[in-house]
């Protein structure tokens, strides 16, 4: 990584719609490139933009779409199976809520869509190599989430249990993605069992570190974990392949707090926000991921309970251009330096 982040980029999924020019690829692509942007990250399962059978098996149908990116000077950043991963493992809790991630012929039965999942995600990988990425993006899953709050008392080795069940899926997953050349990157967020830092190092443990176990960084969801999202950079800067720009702000009450009550998004202590809206401290954030080398992109992920995701989408380009940060190649008192030879150096120390 040679420390300089890529952007403006964006993610798709929010912004695409039934009607022009939100689509088809090549009109919101046209329209992403009209805002500023330079990348888009695309979802692999909305048919009205790309199709991930055909990714994973033809380059000529790879190229055709790099070409329609192309032609409005806009670059692939990754590929997104966000809605499909989180089918590879899912909590009986919520059998019924995630079925209306696969298609309709596979609800009620968790086990075929648990497989039907686990071939979108492989598919992913191939399609990825076929573009010439080196990342994708997506979640985990969740086994352990419903219990978060140990009460009552979890019984011991519960989570220990969740955690080498949660590996012992993506594992197998993870060793075909190491095939393809291609980082797999988890987005750390609450609803999955990766939700915190805590929680991907025991994941991570559990895999044995797989080298093609990476993180999405979205830092919303550290901020209303009331997590330090800048000492995260710090600690995990080596497992960051990924990069979501997104704002939220958090202002607990005497009525609210973390979990929010149930809430509406609008009514939440803890809340998404389009970017510069919120509390986010991406000055922070882009300094740090440039001091540690990041070199991926700077992707827009939308989402806020207030604002017209497409004022949200027109004010975030400009926002992460103004945040990347070129790279020095030199110390910032160069200028005052001079020639100095070992004979020097071992004077000055009186040797």
């Amino acid at each position: 990584m040679n420390g300089s982040i890529k952007g403006p980029a964006i993610f798709l999924a929010q912004f695409i719609g039934d009607e022009a020019p939100l689509n088809s690829l090549p009109a919101i692509v046209k329209w992403a490139a009209d805002l500023g942007y330079k990348g888009v990250q695309i979802p692999t399962w909305d048919a009205r933009v790309f199709d991930l059978e055909l990714a994973a098996e033809s380059n000529d149908y790879c190229n055709d779409i790099k070409a329609i990116c192309a032609e409005h000077g806009v670059t692939i950043t990754e590929l997104s199976c966000h809605l499909q991963s989180q089918l590879v493992a899912v909590h009986p809790a919520y059998d019924v809520a995630f079925d209306t991630f696969a298609p309709d012929h596979l609800h009620g039965n968790p086990e075929k869509r648990q497989a039907w999942a686990v071939d979108q995600v492989l598919k992913t990988a191939k399609a990825s190599r076929n573009f010439g990425l080196k990342t994708a993006v997506g979640f985990s899953g969740a086994l352990a989430f419903p219990y978060l709050y140990p009460w009552p008392q979890r019984p011991e080795g519960l989570i220990d249990e969740a955690f080498s069940e949660l590996a012992r899926r993506w594992k197998p997953i993870l060793d075909a993605y190491d095939r393809e050349g291609v980082d797999y990157c988890y987005e750390i967020h609450p609803g999955e069992d990766i939700f915190d830092g805590t929680t991907f190092k025991r994941f991570l443990e559990a895999l044995d570190n797989h080298p093609r176990c990476k993180i999405t960084y979205d830092p919303s969801h550290f901020l209303l974990q009331g997590m330090d999202y800048l000492a995260f950079i710090d600690i995990f800067h080596d497992r960051i392949g990924a990069f979501h720009v997104k704002d939220a702000e958090f202002n607990p009450s005497g009525m609210q707090g973390v979990y929010s009550g149930y809430a509406d998004w609008t009514e939440r202590a803890g809340r998404f926000r389009s970017l510069g809206d919120g509390q986010v401290d991406f000055k922070g954030i882009f300094s740090r991921l440039t001091q540690y080398g990041f070199d991926g992109w700077a992707v827009l992920e939308w989402e806020c309970c207030l604002k017209h995701p497409e004022q949200g989408a027109a004010e975030g380009a400009p926002f992460i251009a103004d945040h990347l940060i070129r790279k020095t190649d030199k110390a910032f008192d160069d200028f005052a330096g001079g020639h100095i030879d070992r004979a020097a150096l071992r004077k000055m120390m009186g040797f």
